[in-house]
């Protein structure tokens, strides 16, 4: 039982990653600002999520058996949230996407630190290389675009940044899961972050609203398609698995974000991002296997 519930988490979890490699393509795709599109994505979501935890007879039970802690947790979460699409859209303004996406995925390695010393939490040593191979192919993957500079340097520290505000969002999510319901963590951490990304939205430069009604549709996909089915299916994998494995398995992003950027923009796959990919998916196998 145990076993299939892993499985079921970590299949939830690449799903779910599958989903989130999209989010690239959506916001290239939006009309308005990337802080504006990251406002939407969260807004969108609330009424969607609400849906489920209003029709939901069992989730609406167990709403009242949430306690302080959780509703605190459920805070958390959205903090996180919104701390790593802020420092996340500000990294790609001022350094190259291939930098802010490595840097961004150090999180897997912070994930697993914490687990390690924060939680006590033991890994095989399949796992870690696991980890390591995986993070060799994020690497061959995106790094072919990486760039050492010191103008760079600002925008390498917000990509740090948001590795570290991950992080904190895969950890608290993943300790909320054991007592809050998916709809209702989603609902509830989808409003906080969208209170705190707002004031966000509406400062920065570009539009807030999209100037035609076609502009809605990457906004909704961003929604719907990213968040709702992505970061739901992420967060119901947590309940099943430990976050540190959840955040390896995150590592499937940029394999899908590489994939339809080649079928819909056109963008080149060489060589070495095959390698690299192939890399991401047996560390990850490797990762979960015996973990």
């Amino acid at each position: 039982m145990e076993k299939t519930t892993s499985r079921l988490g970590i299949s939830a979890i690449l799903l779910g990653g599958v989903a989130i490699g999209s989010a690239a393509i959506f916001m290239r795709l939006s009309p308005v600002a990337p802080s504006a599109a990251a406002f939407w994505r969260m807004a969108l979501s609330v009424p969607v999520f609400a849906l489920f935890v209003a029709f939901s007879p069992t989730v609406r039970l167990q709403l009242k058996t949430l306690t302080v802690h959780d509703l605190k947790l459920i805070a958390w979460v959205g903090f996180w949230f919104a701390v790593d699409l802020f420092f996340w859209h500000w990294a790609v303004q001022e350094t190259t996407v291939a930098n802010a996406t490595l840097l961004a995925n150090l999180a897997s390695v912070f994930t697993v630190v914490a687990g390690y010393f924060l939680f006590k939490e033991r890994f095989s040593k399949l796992f870690v290389a696991g980890l390591t191979m995986a993070l060799l192919g994020a690497a061959t993957l995106v790094g072919q675009n990486a760039a050492i500079s010191p103008d760079y340097l600002f925008g390498d520290f917000l990509g740090l940044m948001t590795s570290f505000a991950l992080t904190g969002y895969v950890i608290c999510a993943a300790k909320a899961r054991k007592s809050v319901p998916t709809n209702t963590l989603m609902v509830g951490s989808a409003i906080v972050t969208s209170v705190l990304l707002l004031p966000i939205a509406l400062a920065a430069e570009g539009n807030f609203m999209p100037p035609t009604a076609e502009g809605w549709f990457p906004l909704l996909g961003l929604a719907l398609v990213t968040h709702v089915m992505g970061q739901g299916l992420i967060i119901y994998g947590l309940a099943h698995i430990s976050a540190a494995l959840g955040a390896i398995g995150l590592l499937i992003q940029p394999v899908v974000a590489a994939i339809l950027a080649w079928a819909i923009f056109g963008e080149a796959l060489g060589p070495l991002h095959l390698v690299g990919g192939g890399l991401i998916l047996v560390g990850i196998w490797l990762s979960q296997r015996k973990n």
